[in-house]
């Protein structure tokens, strides 16, 4: 398991959404800065010859990703907040199709 950390209170607009986590994940400089983009670096997180991201972990492990202070984040970018929910679950759900394990998980404390 591998733990990055993101403080939320950095991610005020969608372009400072994409910079921070093509930072976090260490996405190239072709990352398409787009939901589609972002899903699809996720998903192959476990597969490092894919070259979508810095970070990997190995088959059956997976990445935690912690929101630090994702209360005030949720609460001043709710569409953000949503989208960052929707392609989290959107990636360990296209994964748990091709019988693949999920590959990201978040953490986060809401108060």
């Amino acid at each position: 398991m591998l733990i990055l950390k993101i403080d939320t209170r950095r991610i005020i607009d969608a372009a400072s959404f994409h910079d921070v986590l093509q930072e976090t994940f260490g996405f190239p400089d072709t990352y398409g800065r787009n939901l589609d983009a972002l899903a699809d670096s996720l998903t192959h997180l476990d597969d490092p010859s894919a070259k979508m991201s810095a970070v990997n972990v190995s088959s059956g492990e997976h990445v935690t990703l912690v929101l630090n202070y994702a209360e005030a984040f949720s609460l001043k970018r709710p569409v953000l907040w949503e989208q960052l929910l929707d392609v989290v679950a959107f990636v360990n759900w296209r994964r748990i199709e091709k019988n693949q394990s999920p590959v990201i998980c978040l953490a986060y404390h809401r108060h």
